[in-house]
């Protein structure tokens, strides 16, 4: 893993977060794009080399709704950029960690993504993301 791509804000109003973010890191969110795949909309901040993601729901089965319900607004997960993401996938499944998913999806940020289940990172929803190329 090469470092920290992003850290990603579950919110209930991504309208709403845009302006709290925006006032609170002083800098305008770079780019607002939907993720129909994940039935997301999602905003980015970028202050220095660290990117900030907001992430709201576009339906009530998204799994951000379901978060949301259960958790409220916060921190959903932390994501990881790597160089070759179908690698890592074998390695960290090697090391008993549990992808949510086989392959890795098209993401926001011109990215393929996968997820590993909390139950296997100590509660903490990760992301891996390589850049689409």
């Amino acid at each position: 893993m090469k470092n920290i791509d992003h850290i990603g804000i579950a919110v209930k109003d991504l309208e709403a977060s845009n302006k709290l973010f925006a006032s609170l890191l002083n800098t305008a969110c770079y780019k607002i794009e939907d993720v129909p795949n994940q039935q997301v909309s999602t905003s980015f901040f970028k202050t220095d080399d660290q990117k900030i993601e907001l992430i709201a729901a576009t339906s009530p089965s998204s799994p951000i709704t379901k978060f949301i319900d259960k958790k409220g607004e916060g921190i959903h997960h932390i994501a990881f950029e790597v160089d070759d993401i179908h690698a890592e996938i074998i390695r960290l499944k090697g090391e008993g960690f549990e992808p949510l998913g086989e392959e890795p999806t098209k993401g926001a940020d011109n990215k393929w993504v996968v997820f590993f289940h909390p139950k296997t990172t100590n509660g903490v929803l990760i992301e891996l993301c390589q850049e689409i190329r």
